[in-house]
Parts: structure tokens; sequence; C-alpha cells
């Protein structure tokens, strides 16, 4: 036995079809309602071939009335009037003039609305005044439909702008949000990519002169080997890796999702630039005379004197470098200066994110950095200048 399953399809309701069609449904329906009053009720003779035909044929302009709702207007005031002129019967076209003036009152501004108003209470007035005081209780009647209908499609106009603005405000909020999401994940991404960039290439630079004196200790004297030096140097770099490693640990865990909790500590400012100058592999002559500076400030600062070192052991070889911080007083702000005499530029080589970086800490704070071949040909200078302020910026 066979069975066959008809999928049902879901029916086409009103609201689905395209509103010409939705019009021309409602143009035919208020003919057939007309059609109906005007051989059953109302004042007024029945319509011989003249009425009907000024009768249907004043609901075809409704199957346009949202595309030209004005001219729709004009035409359909135009044949109302020669109908009700011939006195067939009054009540028959009364729907269709409704819904055309609710039409206009809800395609136009109230300024208009009420010209079009005054307009067709004016002409229905012309209408009814040969039949003295009884066209103008009518007209009363009348004006009070006419009124509501205008009414009533200026609350309906101002209700769907309403709903079109709020509409509109939620998604440009909307749109706010995910930009400013995207600009959150932006600076994020930014962030960790220089916290990486400066914990990797200031560890990598520190073992490799670390190494550097382990080889030199290994090869100057095999004979009289100095153990305790060797040793000591490979306590350093184990030291450094240990270092890295956990800090490298500790920066990968705020990738591994949105909800991971960021477990970095804020990064020492300028008390801490006295160990980086101890673990830097060379000589470091540093000066600072500065007090009380904010911590988004000092942590910008202890990141640009890292790279600057990083740089100069990378670059300049076994060169002295000297690091200056005081207060800027011409410019309210704090003056780095870091200067090593090597004989490699610092910018040489391969075009890094050193510069690019350090120049990004400083704008996070408001500041400048500059950075370039001193001006006697010796060695490289980074000079940076940070306003006091903080700033409410994240300070790793």
């Amino acid at each position: 036995m066979q069975a066959t399953i008809t999928a049902s399809r879901p029916g086409r309701t009103l609201a689905s079809l395209d509103p010409l069609r939705q019009d021309t449904l409602l143009a035919a329906g208020l003919a057939a309602l007309a059609s109906v009053i005007a051989v059953t009720v109302g004042s007024g003779r029945q319509p011989d071939a003249l009425g009907w035909a000024l009768l249907l044929g004043l609901h075809v302009p409704l199957v346009w009335r949202r595309r030209a709702p004005l001219a729709v207007l004009a035409v359909m005031i135009t044949l109302i009037a020669a109908y009700h002129q011939q006195d067939y019967n009054h009540s028959a076209p009364t729907a269709a003039s409704m819904v055309v003036l609710y039409t206009a009152a809800v395609t136009n501004g109230p300024r208009r609305t009420a010209f079009i108003g005054g307009a067709v209470v004016t002409l229905m007035l012309l209408l009814k005044i040969r039949h003295g005081m009884a066209g103008v209780q009518v007209s009363f009647q009348i004006t009070g439909w006419i009124v509501s209908m205008l009414v009533l499609g200026g609350y309906i106009r101002v209700h769907r702008e309403n709903a079109a603005a709020a509409v509109e405000r939620a998604e440009r909020a909307e749109r706010t949000r995910e930009e400013e999401a995207r600009r959150r994940v932006a600076e994020e991404r930014l962030r960790i990519a220089r916290d990486l960039h400066d914990l990797l290439a200031h560890s990598i630079t520190l073992i490799g002169v670390q190494t550097s004196v382990a080889a030199h200790v290994l090869q100057a004297d095999p004979e009289r080997l100095d153990r305790t030096a060797v040793a000591k140097a490979l306590d350093d770099i184990a030291g450094t890796c240990r270092t890295a490693r956990g800090e490298l640990r500790t920066t990968l865990q705020v990738l591994r999702g949105p909800g991971a909790p960021d477990v970095r500590g804020p990064l020492p400012g300028l008390e801490g630039l006295t160990e980086l100058a101890k673990s830097a592999g060379v000589r470091v002559e540093l000066s600072v005379r500065a007090d009380g500076v904010p911590p988004a400030v000092g942590a910008a600062v202890y990141r640009i004197v890292q790279e600057a070192l990083t740089n100069a052991v990378r670059h300049g070889g076994r060169a002295d470098l000297t690091v200056r911080v005081d207060v800027y007083e011409e410019q309210g702000g704090l003056r780095v200066q870091v200067t090593d005499d090597g004989v490699g530029g610092s910018g040489e080589g391969p075009p890094g994110f050193g510069l690019v970086g350090m120049r990004e800490r400083a704008r996070s704070v408001g500041g400048t950095v500059d950075a370039g071949p001193r001006a006697d040909g010796r060695g490289f200078e980074v000079s940076a200048v940070l306003p006091l302020g903080e700033k409410p910026e994240d300070q790793r």
C-alpha cells in the first residue's frame, strides 16, 4: 500500500500581497459595498446608467491611492461631486470618500492636510447650499466625518513616523554598540601585540647578551675557566627564560576567551627603571628626577625605556647608555631621554615594531616620541615628552 503525503502550502494572506494588489481588492470591495447601498438604503434616487458609471468609476482611482494620493483625491472628488450633483443615492460613495481622505492625511503633512480638508468642506458646502437649512444641517454632519478621517490619518502618520524614528534610533544605537565593540577588540589586540613584542624582544635580547657573556668566558681562557662566571651567566639566562615564560603565560591567558580574567598586574613605573637598567646587559647611567608620576605615565615611561634599551643592545653593539627622566617645566610634562654611543644605528636592519610601539605607548597618555641618530653621528637617541595628567588608559 503506497501512501502519498502532500505538504500543505501556507495560504496567502492580504498582508502578504503587494500594495497595488491590496488596493485593488480594497477598491473592488468598496465598489461592491457602494452598489449594495445604492439600491437599498440612503437618500436620493437610485442610479441609472450614468449614475452607475460615476459610482463604479470613482472607485477605480483607489487602486493607485498610495502611489499618487493627491491625483487620486482630485479625480475622486470630481467624480463624487458629479455623482451628488445628479442627486443619486448620497450614502453610496461615503466609504470611498472616507478612504481617500484618510489616504491624503496619512501621506501628507499637517499644513497640506488642513488645506485639503478646507477645500473639500468648501466644495461640499457649495453643493449643499441649494438645499437651504436642511443642506446646512447635513453639511455639519459630513464636515464632522471629514475632520474625523483627516485627524485619524494624521494620527496614523505621526505614529508611523515615531515608530520609524524609534527603529532608526535603535538601529543607530546597535551600530554604535557594534562599532564600539570592534574598537575595543582592535584596541585589545593592539595592546596584546605591544605586550608580546615588548616581552619577547626584551627577553630574547637579554638572553642573547647573557649567552654572549657565557661564550666569552668559555673562550677567553679555557685552561683557567671561571666556572663561577659561567654559572652566573647561565643562571641569568634561566632566570630570564622563567620570567619571560611566566609573563607570556599570563598574556596568553587573556586570549583564551572573552571571559578570561586579566591576571596581569600593572607594569612597574619609574621605580622599576633601576632593575631594568641592571638587567640590560650593558652599562647604563640612570638619572630619575621626578616624583608623583601617575601610574599610566610611569608604565609608559617603563615600556619606552625598555624598548629603547632593547634596541640599543640589539643594534648598537656594546654601547654605553644614558637614561634621563625629569620634569619638563616648559611643557608641563615628563621628559625621557635614552641615548647610546654605539657604532650601529638603532634604526638599521629590517623594519620592526619597536619605534611604532614606543609612539603608541606615548600616545596612550597624550605624549610624543622622537627617535633618530644623534647629532654628532655616534649612536642613537630616543626622546619622549609625556604630560603628567593621567589618561584613563590601560597601564600595560
